[in-house]
């Protein structure tokens, strides 16, 4: 008989099954329950920097906070920015392909760097840059020569995207990342400081008009023939710099390989005798200290002034008495030297201080010269002092005083930041308002009817005085070298900005009809300028309007007689 045996293996084989399940399961809710975990763990997270964040915000959302903060014009226009830049750097310890191929396909990239530098750095015991802030494509194509040796280390660089506009007003910074000139210099801590870095530093300068500025200067200076030039344009109520151009002019973004003399400040760190612009502030001490009492008052200037020696002569003699108006009309040295004489030393020396003459130019800058003073002041020096020789200082000095001449007396220092809705500094009285108003009306008449006539600006009512120096030299004074400057306010019916142009060393060429001096070098740049400029500084033509000069137009000698 058989006997029936079960064997046990199915339900052996169901519960292993069973228990690996459960396993499973197990691993699996393990898994599930670390994952919550870590999602709990970052939204905590991220509930702490919603709850305890302080970074500085703007629009609702957390700004990005750079190390180094953004410069931007007055309309918020970027002019130097931080951000994080492609460098290249060879160490070659690592390289694997001959350095003299390697040196050969960098020439190819970089051709303006000669191949006997990149053999030096291939060959070097360290690592060194081949380039730093390098073009993307530029990076491209040193990976793509496929060598080991090359690193792309992405570094802070500082920016100036509008490249040279305004280059010495903003200054650059060094390799270590610290302020040198301009304004990076000036404000190094503002700029770097954690609390403040992370709100842009707003100028007063007004990129649009910085740009015509030097675009009119560098077109004159290039003309010309001359050395260099100066401009400067400022806010007569307020001090404001709207635009400061030198030249020649460097790019920040580019400094190795730039002449170091292209970064000198000319309109803040240069000092030049700028002749005949000084005449009216001459003129305006002389009618506050009631040397001056008539507009009619007759000086002799029918032959040159002898004094100590020396002999005042006018450029274009006409050889007959002037009153005030056609002093400054005409440029009389010999009348405006009485005109000081009379005024004697110690008033206009206290003129001269009173619009800071004897100090550096009240700006923010670090870049400001300390004027040269006579160290003589005799009568002759009181003389020629009066008709701008003698005595050097800044276009930034002259640019103050003329606003105080032209803004009803008020002396104040310039600014290169943006006030807005802050109130203007208080300032000091320099000038009667009574005297003030009087210049106005003889500025205007020197471009109406003198020596400033080529810029006149239809409609915008220029006023203004043309300077023409000879420079000074071994010796003396070099007759074939001269610093042409205009100097002016508009519009002078309502002045709001004063204007400063100067050209150095100008050519009597086609381009000035073969003269060198101010009235036909300077002051059509300033036509230019004004006429460009003007509509974005609010200030549009109305020929309709002027300023009052009926009481003075009599005076005036025309045709060979008076009016």
């Amino acid at each position: 008989m058989n006997t029936l045996v079960v064997r046990p293996t199915r339900v052996r084989t169901a519960g292993v099954r069973q228990q690996l399940l459960m396993t499973a399961q197990q691993r699996l809710m393990i898994l599930m329950l670390l994952f919550m975990a870590a999602i709990f763990l970052v939204s905590l997270r991220l509930l702490y920097f919603a709850a305890f964040d302080t970074t500085p915000r703007r629009g609702g959302a957390a700004a990005f906070v750079p190390a180094r903060a953004d410069i931007v014009d007055r309309n918020g226009v970027p002019l130097a920015r931080t951000i994080d830049g492609y460098s290249i750097r060879v160490v070659p310890s690592k390289l694997l392909n001959n350095r003299a191929y390697l040196a050969d396909e960098l020439v190819k990239i970089f051709p303006d760097t000669p191949r006997e530098e990149f053999l030096a750095k291939l060959n070097g015991s360290r690592a060194t840059y081949i380039r730093r802030r390098a073009l993307p494509d530029q990076v491209a194509a040193v990976n793509a020569i496929g060598d080991i040796g090359f690193d792309f280390p992405r570094e802070k660089e500082r920016l100036y995207p509008q490249l040279s506009l305004a280059a010495h007003t903003l200054g650059f910074i060094n390799a270590e990342g610290q302020g040198v000139t301009g304004i990076e210099g000036a404000y190094e801590k503002r700029l770097t400081d954690a609390a403040t870095r992370g709100q842009p530093l707003a100028l007063s300068i007004d990129a649009r008009v910085q740009g015509v500025l030097e675009s009119e200067l560098g077109n004159a200076v290039t003309n010309l023939e001359a050395i260099g030039g100066a401009g400067i344009i400022l806010d007569v109520h307020t001090g404001e710099v709207l635009a400061m151009s030198s030249l020649p002019t460097f790019n920040p973004n580019k400094l190795t390989g730039s002449d170091p003399a292209t970064r000198r400040n000319a309109v803040t760190y240069n000092l030049y005798e700028l002749g005949s612009t000084f005449k009216p502030l001459t003129v305006a001490a002389a009618i506050d200290a009631g040397t001056v009492t008539s507009m009619a008052r007759r000086y002799d200037a029918t032959q040159p002034l002898a004094i100590a020696g020396f002999r005042i002569r006018d450029s274009h003699p006409a050889g007959r008495w002037y009153n005030v108006p056609e002093t400054l009309i005409h440029s009389s040295n010999i009348v405006t030297a009485q005109i000081a004489d009379e005024l004697g030393r110690e008033k206009m020396e206290a003129m001269f201080r009173s619009v800071d003459f004897d100090k550096r130019p009240g700006i923010e800058l670090k870049e400001r010269a300390f004027p040269l003073w006579p160290k003589n002041w005799g009568r002759l020096t009181t003389m020629t002092t009066g008709y701008g020789h003698g005595i050097a200082v800044t276009p930034l000095h002259l640019a103050s005083a003329y606003a105080a001449l032209v803004n009803g007396g008020i002396y104040r220092p310039a600014t290169m930041l943006k006030l807005g809705d802050k109130a203007p500094p208080q300032g000091r009285r320099v000038f009667k308002a009574s005297t003030s108003a009087r210049m106005r009306q003889l500025l205007r008449l020197i471009v109406s009817d003198g020596t400033g006539k080529q810029a006149e600006a239809p409609g915008f009512r220029v006023g203004g005085k043309t300077g023409s120096a000879e420079k000074p030299g071994i010796g003396g004074y070099n007759r074939t070298s001269v610093v042409a400057t205009f100097a002016a306010a508009f519009p002078m019916d309502n002045p709001r900005y004063v204007i400063i142009a100067m050209i150095d060393q100008p050519k009597g060429n086609a381009y000035s009809s073969g003269q060198r001096t101010a009235g036909w070098t300077a002051a059509p740049v300033v036509k230019k300028v004004v006429m460009r400029a003007g509509p974005m500084l609010g200030v549009f033509p109305d020929e309709s309007r002027d300023v009052d000069v009926s009481e003075l137009t009599p005076l005036l000698w025309r045709n060979g007689e008076a009016e």
